[in-house]
């Protein structure tokens, strides 16, 4: 997720508790993703669908975090 801000995300990874926070939840959601629709774990279409629009709302947030951190 955003290769372009590698090493944005490292250094905010190690200031910001609540970056990594969002950044930790987006990737258990996409474990999560990954499980059901590997049918590893159970789990609806629509329980599918509703994980993927919560885990790209956490990536807005991250990009929007990404992007203060920039301009800053």
């Amino acid at each position: 997720m955003f290769p372009e801000y590698r090493d944005l995300i490292t250094k905010l990874k190690g200031q910001d508790h609540h970056f990594t926070r969002l950044f930790d939840q987006h990737n258990d959601l996409d474990q999560q993703i990954k499980n059901m629709e590997g049918r590893i774990v159970s789990g609806t279409p629509e329980q599918i669908e509703t994980l993927k629009k919560e885990k790209l709302q956490l990536k807005d947030e991250l990009y929007a975090i990404l992007k203060k951190a920039e301009m800053a």
